[in-house]
């Protein structure tokens, strides 16, 4: 991937500092109510009650700074912490009436804050806006997500593939065969690679690169999981194998896919595959490409 340019981390950052003060992020008294943001968006993540475990992983808090914000929130009578119902070893936190009173009115506030903010648009203005904001946040989920080169036998890339598996048995007409995917040896060491892309540490996708004969690979099972589809990850891991295949001297990559994975076959053809002669006696495949590296 080409670097990063000073001016792309300038103009980021320009947005950040203009957006977080527009938004009143810097004030500690968020939309004029007796707390900062921090707070307040622990109030709106806690909603109906949710478990201290699941904050942390949802919000990529600190441990300790939640439990200070949480105890300062119950302190105040706006939460309320008990024992899970069934996990005695975690804790659930919750909104008190005095809590959910609060959040009615910070909602009504922040609605009130953005509608007056588009209010100085035209309508093309604001429909251009919300488009960008949707482009932004997809873009930005997509750069957060990180590729790892991972065990092929990894607890995370056989619960990818069964996922995968699931999605072609589903697909297919005829179903699909668990039996057909590739086993841990055969993308591993010398063999070949196998990648898993996390977002928020939870797994949603993978692929995999395995060595045909002298100079030519194959890439298997490039999935990516339903919650994380129309971001580019699937172009994203694929550039991520033929990095890979370069890296090990392999100077072809091919691949096949069934003929219902039309959208597949366009993302092929869009990254520089050609369709070839089959090649492989994969019964799912009915198109067979192939690209120099």
């Amino acid at each position: 991937m080409e670097p990063v340019s000073t001016e792309q981390v300038t103009a980021f950052r320009r947005f950040n500092r203009y957006f977080t003060r527009r938004i009143g992020a810097l004030d500690d008294r968020y939309l004029g109510q007796d707390r900062p943001l921090g707070e307040a968006r622990l109030l709106f993540e806690i909603g109906d009650g949710v478990s201290l475990r699941e904050l942390r992983s949802r919000l990529g808090l600190d441990a300790g700074y939640l439990s200070r914000m949480t105890r300062a929130l119950e302190a105040q009578g706006v939460v309320r912490v008990r024992v899970h119902p069934d996990d005695s070893r975690s804790r659930m936190v919750e909104l008190t009436r005095a809590g959910r009173v609060e959040l009615k009115e910070q909602q009504r506030r922040a609605d009130a804050l953005v509608a007056d903010l588009l209010g100085g648009l035209t309508p093309g203005q604001r429909a251009e806006l919300t488009e960008a904001m949707a482009t932004t946040r997809r873009l930005l989920r997509l750069a957060a997500i990180t590729v790892r080169h991972v065990d092929g036998a990894s607890g995370d890339a056989r619960a990818c593939l069964d996922a995968y598996a699931a999605d072609l048995d589903a697909r297919f007409p005829e179903g699909f065969d668990p039996g057909a995917l590739v086993r841990p040896e055969e993308v591993s060491g010398d063999a070949g690679a196998f990648f898993v892309a996390y977002e928020e540490g939870v797994p949603v996708g993978c692929g995999a690169l395995r060595r045909l004969e002298p100079g030519v690979g194959e890439i298997r099972h490039v999935w990516v999981h339903p919650d994380a589809r129309r971001l580019g990850l699937a172009r994203r891991l694929l550039g991520a194998l033929e990095r890979e295949a370069s890296e090990r001297d392999l100077a072809v990559v091919r691949l096949d896919t069934h003929v219902v994975l039309t959208e597949a076959q366009a993302m092929y053809r869009a990254c520089g595959y050609r369709e070839i002669p089959r090649y492989d006696d994969n019964v799912y495949a009915g198109h067979w490409f192939e690209k120099r590296l």
